[in-house]
């Protein structure tokens, strides 16, 4: 594949992170538990269900050219059979102002959360459930599938169902609850494949080019020894359970004997026009618990930073089952510190990004970058704590503030093809914004070294990037600082 086919970048958000005025769902009864790190719940978050024409606005002023966006099933079905249409007029305002400002929408229909009275029969452990997220689709598509021709129908399923019924991590809780874990795999499966029919059902796709995908979160994983062969098993196990389990069930329609066959009838086909990848890190793998190698870079929040493993996915996924990759989200937790916004999300972006180019350059077709996320917001479990946003809020008026990542992202889509093509070489991205204050254009626009949740630290320019950084002795060695 040429670079020169069409490559579009932009923010995934969900809506239970961002949108505050929040009605009951799995997620506001699990905050009310106490099951928050910092004891936040999603209200008000970034209040972006009142903002949403601002933060539309400033998007636009990036020149984003996609948005991922969620509705929530909550807020437009609040109680059984009951929907709230002003919601999904709200819904539609959003969106056709997103289409109006040339910023394409990818709307996902069940993004972590639903209402509480969903959970309460069950939600997705049990196949009697699945019309009812059906109908709940079937609603959406009524109000909004004229605005858009790209939906996810589930995200993240392998992550909702470990984190839920085997790690006791996320709503509703459970521990080692394998039987669990295995119907809610196959019943999100069934709905994601049952929904794929009822888009293509609803929509007009003789006048259209509809495209309807999940979005899959796929982990790099190896062994913390490669000579241990307990290590090397977990390896297998932990990438079969997490990566290759869910795979065949959602896009062929095949299921294997581990997640069992629904009693609904299935045809194998193909049931996704794109392969959703959600991206973040690699495992070291000892067991079935995550782990981080000795003396690598790391985020805020202690996961490795490992573009490789981004690649080493698309070009997997894209060779299996000959579909076209987008990258529905990837992203780091930076928290900024020392008076900084952020201290490494630039050169996070750019190494991300560069090895998306040389994999498209390489014959792997990768579409579309959607960055997580747009806005600092309520990060589940973490609560807002963590900062994976390009923009910040001030705390107490929660005015967006952009960061330098933010004007990074939006000079390479200002630069085109050319850009991405460029990073290939080295191009210098020539940021124009009086923010970055810079005496010549830079590569790499990200300060050296950041602590680290483990104390570990990392110097982030390499010997390359020397002219690129005022370098200075620090305690003995080697402080590289970004000429701003």
């Amino acid at each position: 594949m040429s670079l020169k086919v069409r490559f579009a970048i932009g923010t995934a958000s969900a809506s239970t992170q961002i949108e505050g005025d929040m009605p009951p769902n799995n997620w506001t009864r699990w905050a009310e538990q106490g099951r928050v790190v910092d004891g936040t719940g999603p209200n008000p978050s970034t209040n972006h269900w009142r903002r949403w024409e601002e933060d539309n606005e400033l998007m636009a002023s990036l020149g984003l050219q996609i948005a991922r966006v969620s509705v929530e099933w909550a807020r437009i079905e609040p109680r059984r059979g009951h929907f709230d249409t002003e919601v999904l007029q709200c819904y539609r305002a959003e969106y056709e102002d997103l289409v109006s400002r040339g910023i394409q929408p990818l709307v996902t229909l069940h993004h972590f959360s639903h209402p509480v009275w969903f959970e309460n029969e069950g939600a997705f452990t049990r196949e009697e459930n699945v019309p009812l997220f059906l109908r709940f689709a079937r609603k959406v598509l009524e109000y909004l599938g004229d605005i858009g021709d790209d939906w996810v129908t589930i995200n993240e399923p392998n992550v909702y169902a470990t984190q839920a019924y085997l790690f006791n991590e996320t709503p509703p809780g459970g521990k080692a609850q394998w039987g669990k874990l295995r119907s809610t795999l196959r019943n999100m499966a069934l709905a994601h494949i049952q929904c794929y029919g009822l888009i293509y059902d609803m929509l007009d796709t003789k006048e259209r080019q509809v495209r309807v995908a999940f979005a899959h979160h796929v982990r790099a994983f190896a062994p913390m020894n490669p000579r241990n062969p307990v290590h090397r098993v977990f390896t297998w196990i932990d990438d079969a359970l997490f990566n290759r389990g869910v795979e065949d069930s959602f896009v062929l329609g095949k299921f294997s004997a581990f997640l069992g066959t629904p009693t609904t009838p299935i045809t194998p086909g193909v049931y996704a026009d794109a392969m959703g990848i959600n991206y973040y890190s690699r495992t070291a793998v000892t067991g079935l618990s995550d782990g981080t190698f000795p003396d690598v870079p790391v985020n805020d929040l202690g996961w490795e930073i490992y573009p490789k493993g981004l690649v080493q996915a698309a070009r997997r996924l894209s060779e299996k089952y000959q579909l076209p990759i987008w990258v529905t989200e990837n992203g780091t937790a930076d928290n900024g510190g020392e008076g900084k916004q952020e201290r490494f999300r630039c050169r996070f972006l750019l190494e991300h990004l560069t090895a998306i180019a040389k994999a498209c350059a390489d014959g792997v077709p990768i579409e579309r970058y959607y960055h997580w996320c747009f806005v600092d917001n309520w990060e589940w479990t973490e609560g807002m704590a963590q900062h994976f946003g390009i923009v910040s809020m001030e705390e107490e008026s929660l005015d967006r503030v952009v960061k330098p990542s933010g004007y990074l992202l939006g000079e390479i889509i200002s630069a085109g093809e050319g850009c991405l093509s460029g990073l290939l070489v080295g191009f210098c991205v020539p940021f124009r914004h009086a923010h970055w204050k810079l005496r010549s254009p830079v590569l790499f626009a990200v300060l050296s070294q950041g602590p680290h949740r483990d104390g570990r630290s990392r110097w982030w320019c390499d010997d390359a990037d020397d002219h690129l950084c005022g370098v200075h002795s620090h305690h003995g060695s080697s402080r590289r600082e970004c000429i701003r």
